[in-house]
């Protein structure tokens, strides 16, 4: 349902609710008073952005990607500061098929804008490693360090410590071909 019809129903329920009570049906009017409310609360937070995070949380990828999959125009059916929240949700799921089609979804996210500093670190780390994957080793260290700056209650340290650990690991891993034909990688 988009927006604005939200706000148009949240509005005439209300209406509705405060008729009642002024005629004296105080019990209806404080349900429909709780009902529009709840309708409000939907303007901020849609109900498919919650149920998707839910099932994000439950490990439940492939109902969190139908219920996302059901917005069918972001720009109309989430309040804008939810944009960004909507990529990152996007991305987090494309992460677990194929990494490196899930940077589109971190940079738009970071581009809308997210508003809790965890969330930001998230999604420089997410970057952090699809560079890390590209070869990337300056762009990918900028990512961490973004995410580390980021990360101020350290909910994402351990993360961050275990991607600099791979990281440094890649200086020390080179690809040298040898062996006959030069089909063979030797590491070193």
């Amino acid at each position: 349902m988009p927006n604005f019809i939200r706000i148009i129903l949240g509005a005439l329920i209300l209406g509705a609710a405060i008729t009642l009570i002024v005629f004296s049906y105080w019990g209806w009017g404080i349900l429909l008073i709780f009902i529009s409310i709840l309708i409000f609360i939907t303007y901020i937070f849609n109900e498919k952005m919650l149920l998707a995070q839910w099932f994000l949380r439950k490990e439940n990828m492939e109902k969190a990607e139908s219920w996302l999959n059901s917005i069918k125009d972001y720009e109309k059916e989430l309040f804008k500061g939810q944009w960004g929240y909507y990529h990152l949700l996007l991305g987090l799921i494309e992460s677990r098929k194929s990494p490196m089609k899930s940077e589109k979804f971190f940079k738009k996210a970071l581009s809308f804008g997210l508003t809790m500093d965890h969330n930001i670190a998230l999604a420089n780390l997410s970057l952090a490693g699809v560079e890390m994957g590209k070869r990337n080793k300056r762009e990918a260290q900028r990512l961490l360090k973004e995410a580390e700056k980021a990360d101020k209650n350290k909910l994402l340290a351990e993360q961050i410590k275990m991607m600099k650990g791979q990281m440094s690991m890649l200086d020390k891993t080179q690809m040298v071909r040898g062996g006959r034909g030069g089909s063979g990688f030797r590491q070193f």
